[in-house]
């Protein structure tokens, strides 16, 4: 067994804020989901990992224009390869991606694969998002922090907020990232019966972040004082190409989740309508700029579902998790956050 990381460093366990609203759980609500952070405080930066040891059928639908992924085209419906064992999610861009080869690792130390002739192959899709604007952008999650990651994966609540791919997470550039504000990791899970959907979301959006219940922003661009919110149509009258945001830099990722045993054409149609969420969250959303994606897994251990009731329960739970990212977030100097500004 590999050593966990050095001192230089530190895993951040995060701060777990009260909301208002009732609490609806989290991704590891699903049974056979474990969830692990690795934040390194130096940036900050960090990656998240959702561990499915036992396998899941996967799917995932990329709206972003600007994507970093690795290994989407496996999970597409004609591919042969039927489960996967993990997915990551990290800030660092491009770079982060090398956050997958820590968790390849980890699941092949615990013979965890793809069966072949001469070994089982781990298959760990991932995805990553822009951060290296805050700190010092040689400083990246790599290899060693996704194999963390793993070692701090658990059934515990997810930690939400500032943490792991969302401890660098911004939202709201839609007037350039002087005036944005903090973005973070969300989670929320809804239940029907015995049928469990739920998400995690790292929230670093272009468009302002919507409370869906109310339609009111709670967190985006800020006015020049930098104590109010200011609505869509400021940027619709600014020239988008002077607003020092480039493409790629802002992307909002998610991993849903349900118990329910479906197939990958049908868990596919639930990564496509969990964009809906995105949508009704965040305004604008899916532009040019953005690299969204959603990936989804069915564990199987509920049979009989519609996906059309998933999909619809995924949705709400995306946009959910999203606000509560948000409301979780940890201001850091030039991106304050919504507790900062506005909570009660």
């Amino acid at each position: 067994m590999r050593q966990p990381l050095a001192d230089c460093r530190q895993l951040t366990v995060g701060v777990s804020t009260p909301m208002s609203e009732k609490p609806t759980g989290t991704l590891t609500d699903i049974p056979g989901i474990k969830v692990g952070h690795f934040t390194d405080n130096r940036r900050p930066t960090g990656c998240t990992v959702v561990l499915v040891e036992d396998g899941a059928v996967a799917g995932v639908d990329v709206r972003g224009s600007a994507p970093g992924t690795r290994e989407t085209d496996l999970l597409h419906p004609v591919n042969v390869v039927q489960k996967i064992h993990a997915i990551v999610l990290s800030g660092g861009s491009a770079f982060g991606l090398d956050t997958a080869c820590g968790v390849v690792r980890y699941l092949e130390e615990k013979g965890i694969g793809y069966p072949t002739r001469v070994l089982r192959v781990p298959i760990v899709p991932a995805a990553i998002l822009y951060d290296l604007a805050l700190g010092d952008p040689s400083i990246r999650p790599d290899c060693q922090a996704g194999y963390q990651a793993c070692l701090n994966a658990s059934r515990d609540p997810v930690v939400e907020g500032s943490v792991g791919c969302g401890a660098g997470a911004t939202v709201g550039k839609l007037l350039g990232p002087d005036r944005a504000m903090k973005g973070g990791i969300g989670s929320a899970a809804i239940r029907r019966g015995s049928l469990i959907v739920a998400v995690l979301v790292a929230v670093n959006s272009l468009g302002n972040v919507i409370d869906p219940d109310t339609g009111k922003i709670l967190a985006g661009a800020r006015s020049e004082d930098g104590r109010s919110l200011v609505p869509l149509e400021a940027f619709l009258e600014s020239p988008w190409h002077s607003l020092g945001v480039s493409a790629g830099e802002t992307t909002t990722l998610a991993v849903v989740a349900t118990n329910a045993r479906l197939d990958k054409p049908a868990i596919t149609k639930v990564a496509q309508m969990s964009h809906d969420g995105f949508s009704r969250a965040i305004n604008p959303v899916h532009l040019p700029f953005d690299g969204d994606v959603v990936f989804a897994l069915a564990t199987g251990q509920l049979e009989g579902v519609d996906v059309s009731q998933v999909g619809v329960l995924a949705a709400q739970a995306t946009a959910q998790a999203i606000v509560r990212g948000v409301r979780a977030a940890i201001g850091v100097p030039g991106y304050p956050s919504w507790r900062e500004l506005f909570a009660p």
